[in-house]
């Protein structure tokens, strides 16, 4: 069986009308909102969870953007000024399909084929920046759904590149360990199901060992996530 060849596709979007009056809540506060990595997509649920740095603008506080609606934070990881690089839960899905005329179980069958997300994919007041990896055929059907955001200005066309290291091939087997049993156990769930005090006693550790490990796992992360950003 001949495995289909991998692009990756990344389009530019003039929003239109009606999707800047949808999201005008967000888009007021908002300076701009840039995908770091892509962690979990549930159709099901309707939820996507996601490392991005979040740009305020002046005036604001990351705070303002949080609702029940769209966007969740899970933790801040890091702050500069008014940028915040954060993991977050959006629950966008319910919102699109109303504007779609949709039902959910419709849409997340017209739109639930794979696709990977990658970088640069960017959120700002009028433009979205969409980067995604897929088959020739998955990326033609992509095109043909994100026009109901707006007006295509751009596309391009790479091959797709891919990378043996994991992304927690950076930490050692130790912090894998604990960061892994951290988020299992809901230490970075908001609020949080479980204290550090609890936590290490789980994984058999002090506290201070496990909030060590948990720290440099943390920075090692951030750094290599943020490696190339200015």
């Amino acid at each position: 069986m001949m495995v289909p060849m991998m692009r990756k596709l990344t389009v530019q979007v003039i929003l239109n009308q009606q999707i800047r009056q949808a999201f005008s809540f967000l888009l007021e506060k908002l300076e701009s909102l840039e995908l770091l990595e892509l962690i979990k997509v549930d159709f099901k649920e309707g939820t996507k969870l996601a490392i991005v740095a979040v740009t305020v603008k002046e005036g604001n506080d990351i705070t303002t953007l949080w609702g029940k609606e769209f966007m969740e934070a899970i933790t801040i990881l890091s702050q500069e000024k008014n940028r915040y690089v954060c993991l977050i839960k959006t629950k966008g899905m319910e919102k699109i399909s109303t504007m779609l005329g949709m039902n959910r179980a419709n849409l997340e069958k017209e739109y639930s084929y794979d696709l990977v997300w990658d970088v640069p994919t960017m959120f700002t007041h009028d433009t979205i920046i969409c980067s995604v990896i897929s088959s020739e055929e998955n990326l033609r059907k992509f095109l043909k759904s994100i026009t109901f955001a707006g007006e295509i200005k751009q596309i391009s066309y790479t091959k797709a590149t891919y990378t043996d290291d994991s992304f927690l091939s950076c930490l050692t087997k130790k912090q894998q360990e604990i960061l892994i049993a951290a988020n299992k156990l809901g230490y970075y769930s908001y609020p949080r199901k479980i204290t550090s005090e609890e936590l290490a006693k789980q994984v058999g550790l002090s506290k201070p060992t496990v909030l060590q490990h948990l720290r440099k796992a943390e920075i090692r992360l951030i750094a290599n996530i943020l490696a190339g950003y200015p």
